[in-house]
């Protein structure tokens, strides 16, 4: 078939390499010049790491990211832990892999060059032509590519084609942000296989995650974020960054090695949240995938991850169906209940960690912190984390990697 995927992000990489391995004419569509990574650091948890198994690039990713063993949180004020998630909860060996989004993107589009797949850039995407047999893609220029068999939406929450799936809907904005940045690593009081938090109360979270090597000859950086209200922003920039440093330091006086690397707000990007999930992520010739489909707070970390899982879905639907159709009903029911786990998961979890309220950090602080202490609530959170809750492999064809093995 020839099929159009429209964004170079992790999931249209991921796609066109399962589409192209499969036999399919395939064409990567982006919006920039260049195609390029955007962002600081993720986890790539169980899920999206088997993923990347199947393409073969496992090899390639690990050298390039930090092993993550568990998530820790700890109150800034009183010092008490109230998050502490081992993926060693499970036996097998399972363990997460945090890395540059920029590692991410060099692996992934390595492989789409090599394949000599084909990528148009510098085409911005405005809607979908579907008057004839089979869709064609409109740009912002008013161009027509195509037509092709399959559209598959891969351009992110920000997306304009998906408003062209069965039930359309758009992201309901999250009232937190973050201030992101990349740093050098600073070893001094940082575990280097967790991402490690502090909080006070829900309304501010700080965290360090190590990210491994944006490039193969690379020094080894670090995401650092501060959560806060997107509409905040301006008022911190406003007092100032020794303001803001003197804040951050405060709460978590380990951090100065990581503040006095920032000389200019114009280090941070401020990420801002929305969260939605499409019923039915396909339409007539359509498939979405990733977060066009189902975007959300970063809080459970899965976001890259199901974005993979759907690249795998759609690649097996389309190798088991009879026609385009049968294949897009056969991918949305295949990632169904993954998907809906966790963006419930994801907005029932967030306000306890991002949020203007009291009550919830107060049961988060005691309650929580107890009870995941007591089995089995330590195996649940650890695949809660790893992204294993809701069996995500065998509907689409997948089987988890031997961990032991790496």
């Amino acid at each position: 078939m020839d099929i159009a995927i429209a964004g170079a992000g992790p999931a249209g990489l991921a796609a066109a390499l399962f589409l192209d391995r499969a036999g399919h004419r395939v064409t990567v569509f982006e919006r920039f010049e260049a195609a390029q990574p955007l962002g600081s650091g993720l986890i790539l948890q169980p899920t999206g790491l088997t993923v990347l198994a199947a393409l073969g690039l496992l090899d390639a990713i690990v050298p390039r990211g930090s092993r993550i063993e568990r998530l820790h949180g700890s109150d800034a004020r009183s010092g008490r832990t109230v998050l502490d998630v081992r993926y060693a909860a499970w036996r097998g060996g399972r363990f997460g892999l945090s890395v540059h989004r920029a590692a991410l993107f060099d692996v992934l589009f390595d492989a789409v060059r090599a394949a000599d797949i084909g990528l148009e850039t510098g085409t911005e995407i405005e809607a979908l032509d579907v008057t004839g047999a089979r869709p064609r893609i409109v740009t912002a220029t008013g161009r027509l590519f195509g037509p092709f068999d399959l559209v598959v939406d891969a351009s992110g929450a920000r997306s304009k084609l998906k408003r062209h799936a069965r039930r359309p809907c758009e992201p309901r904005p999250l009232a937190y942000g973050a201030f992101w940045a990349s740093l050098d690593w600073r070893g001094d009081g940082f575990d280097p296989h967790a991402l490690v938090q502090r909080y006070d109360k829900a309304s501010v979270m700080i965290g360090v995650l190590p990210i491994g090597r944006p490039r193969p000859d690379g020094e080894a950086q670090a995401a650092f974020f501060w959560s806060l209200k997107p509409a905040q922003a301006a008022a911190v920039r406003t007092a100032g960054l020794e303001a803001w440093k003197g804040r951050v330091e405060r709460l978590w006086p380990e951090t100065r090695a990581y503040l006095d690397q920032i000389a200019d707000f114009d280090q941070l990007t401020l990420a801002r949240y929305g969260h939605h999930t499409l019923k039915v992520p396909a339409g007539r010739g359509l498939a979405v995938i990733g977060d066009a489909a189902h975007s959300t707070s970063p809080q459970l970390g899965q976001g890259a991850n199901m974005a993979l899982l759907d690249a795998a879905a759609l690649a097996h639907a389309l190798d088991r169906a009879r026609d385009v159709a049968a294949a897009l009903d056969s991918y949305c029911a295949m990632r169904r209940w993954h998907v809906r786990t966790f963006q419930a998961l994801s907005a029932a979890l967030t306000p306890f960690y991002q949020s203007d309220s009291a009550a919830m950090p107060f049961v988060r602080d005691r309650l929580v912190a107890t009870l995941a202490h007591i089995p089995p609530v330590p195996q649940i959170l650890a695949s809660m984390v790893a992204g294993t809750l809701a069996a995500p492999f065998r509907p689409i064809g997948l089987r988890e990697i031997d961990w032991r093995a790496i």
